[in-house]
């Protein structure tokens, strides 16, 4: 198949071809051979498109951006904005998604252009396909499906100095911009406050997190409103103190968000609250991204074991539940783009036994598990807040692991689980441009 170099470059004229069409097609039948030649271009400075072969899979480009070249093939199989269909009186782009119906030998029969994009006439039921110079600069040369880079925020000083917080009221009155500012600092900071709910009883408390996203339901139920009475075999419903831990490592997808609101808390019946009034029952936040760091920074052999062998996680306490994840997981998990840790799983009442692997030893994990629980206790790594009613603690359940001191009395809390994927579908469509958000999703 032959084909000649069409002229796209930025910001410089080439000359014309002999004829004085924009765009000569000539089509030889015994051979099947196409030639295309194309006027002038401009497209963005960055982006070159320096070629176009014409082959039976459809016009491939060869293009380059910043000296660097790589080809793409555009064919009939991509996105095609000329497909339409209705439906309520509304029109929808529709994508061919059955590719197998494309025919395999299927070959441009007319390429024509013009100052809105590149149009294709296909062999196949004459088929045409118009592909805009934005969708084309947009695809062919560079990819938007990049992870957004997040500025993390890491430090128990600031936590305590200026502490993430949107009014209950703001939430309601500014929907887009207070869910865009609480969503961003649960992304940046790891957890965030909604101050000024009312706690007569758990309602407004839902409705807070619902503005996120619906709450998910699991085993325990969906939005959770309990009492310390062991109504489910699991530490959270006695009044013990509980270390830094991450909920729902069982699951496949472990819970995103989580929030917790103090409803009331009352003195054991005939007792007074202790001298200082307090009843214990303080929260802990650990950031499980900042101490994966730490450990990476002062035990590389630790961090390499936690980050590779994988353990059986399981919520098996209850009678008839049984539940395990797809696979099993490490404690620490690497993002496989980016190499960063972006899931912690870290529980020891979840965890099954630590696997006899042939190049790292239980002995070996558990030494690396020390080193990981020695940082995370440490005080620079722990934030401490008392929960008190009015006030909603939502943190993200994949980064910041939690905890709380031993209580006395009884206290009752609400709150609930929402997923990683809602979360974010949220955090990008409050705080992103909506074409920014589909570039992320579609590509």
């Amino acid at each position: 198949m032959s084909f000649r170099q069409i002229g796209l470059r930025a910001g410089r004229s080439l000359a014309r071809p002999a004829l004085s069409a924009a765009l000569r097609l000539r089509v030889n039948a015994a051979s099947r051979q196409l030639y295309a030649t194309a006027a002038r271009r401009h497209v963005n400075y960055e982006t070159k498109i320096l070629e176009v072969n014409i082959t039976q899979a459809g016009i491939k480009f060869e293009v380059g951006s910043n000296s660097r070249a790589r080809r793409t093939t555009l064919s009939m199989k991509q996105q095609c904005s000329s497909l339409r269909f209705t439906a309520d009186g509304i029109t929808f782009p529709m994508q061919l998604a059955l590719m197998v119906e494309i025919n395999e030998d299927i070959q441009p029969l007319k390429i024509e252009h013009d100052k809105e994009g590149l149009t294709i006439k296909w062999n196949q039921d004459n088929h045409e396909s118009f592909y805009p110079w934005d969708f084309l600069n947009h695809y062919l040369c560079r990819d938007h499906r990049q992870l957004e880079r997040i500025s993390y925020k890491f430090g128990t000083e600031n936590m305590h100095r200026d502490p993430p917080i949107v009014g209950f009221k703001q939430l309601f009155a500014q929907e887009e911009s207070s869910v865009a500012r609480l969503t961003n600092m649960i992304r940046e900071r790891g957890f965030a406050f909604i101050d000024g709910v009312r706690f007569k009883t758990p309602d407004d408390t839902k409705k807070a997190l619902e503005k996120i996203a619906f709450i998910r339901e699991t085993h325990y139920g969906g939005f959770y409103d309990f009492i310390p009475n062991m109504a489910m075999a699991d530490t959270a419903y006695t009044n013990i103190a509980l270390p830094a831990h991450t909920d729902t490592t069982y699951f496949t997808d472990p819970a995103g968000l989580q929030a917790f609101h103090m409803l009331s808390h009352e003195p054991p019946p005939g007792t007074k609250p202790s001298a200082d009034g307090e009843l214990g029952g303080k929260s802990l936040l650990v950031d499980g991204f900042h101490a994966a760091q730490v450990l990476q920074r002062e035990d590389k052999n630790a961090f390499h074991i936690l980050s590779h062998v994988r353990l059986p996680w399981h919520a098996s306490g209850n009678e008839g539940i049984a539940i395990s994840p797809d696979k099993m997981y490490p404690v620490l998990e690497l993002h496989p783009v980016t190499g960063q840790v972006h899931r912690v799983r870290w529980n020891n009442d979840d965890r099954g036994v630590v696997p006899f692997g042939r190049t790292v030893s239980p002995e070996e994990w558990y030494a690396a598990a020390r080193k990981w629980n020695e940082i995370i206790k440490r005080p620079e790594m722990e934030f401490w807040t008392q929960l008190r009613p009015g006030r909603i603690l939502i943190f993200d359940n994949w980064r910041m692991m939690h905890g709380r001191s031993a209580f006395e009395g009884k206290r009752r809390i609400c709150g609930g689980y929402i997923c990683r994927d809602d979360f974010i579908s949220r955090w990008r469509n409050t705080n992103f441009t909506r074409q920014h958000v589909l570039d992320k999703v579609i590509g």
